[in-house]
Parts: C-alpha cells; structure tokens; sequence
C-alpha cells in the first residue's frame, strides 16, 4: 500500500472507500452472527466461532488490519519528515 501510495497519490481514495465497505460489511457480519446466537439461544463456543466460517468477514477483517498499519506507517512517515 505504501509502494502504491507513493507511485499515485489519489490512491489514498481508493483505499479509504474500501476501507469504509469492509467496516460495514465486517460490522454488519458481526451483528447479524451476534444476533442469531441470541435469537436461537445458543451460546456455544462453535456457534459463537462460527463467524471464522465466513470468507467475506475473513477478508474485510484482514484489510481493516492491513489498512491500520499502513495508516500508521503513514503517520510515521509525516512524523517523521515533520521533525527534520
């Protein structure tokens, strides 16, 4: 991301569009999971974990991950250039 970041600057816009799908759709994985358990009244560990299951919350959670360290790394970066 960094790599891209610095070969086109409005990339920045992309990465935050998909940032914001993947909290909706991690969120909205979440609460419909969290939901159903209660619903049905099961509260077993399988159940519970069951959410792991699914690709979507999988990937939207790895790029949620990927994404807050390239914002760091960025914040670094402007830290950084800001003290010299």
């Amino acid at each position: 991301m960094m790599y891209i970041h610095h070969h086109w600057i409005k990339s920045w816009i992309f990465f935050n569009l998909v940032m914001v799908l993947s909290v909706i759709i991690f969120g909205n994985i979440a609460a419909i999971s969290v939901y159903q358990i209660i619903r049905d009244n099961e509260v077993f560990m399988t159940a519970i974990h069951a959410v792991f299951l699914n690709p979507l919350f999988l990937i939207t959670g790895a790029y949620i991950g990927i994404y807050t360290i390239y914002r760091l790394m960025l914040l670094v970066k402007k830290e950084i250039y800001s003290i010299n």
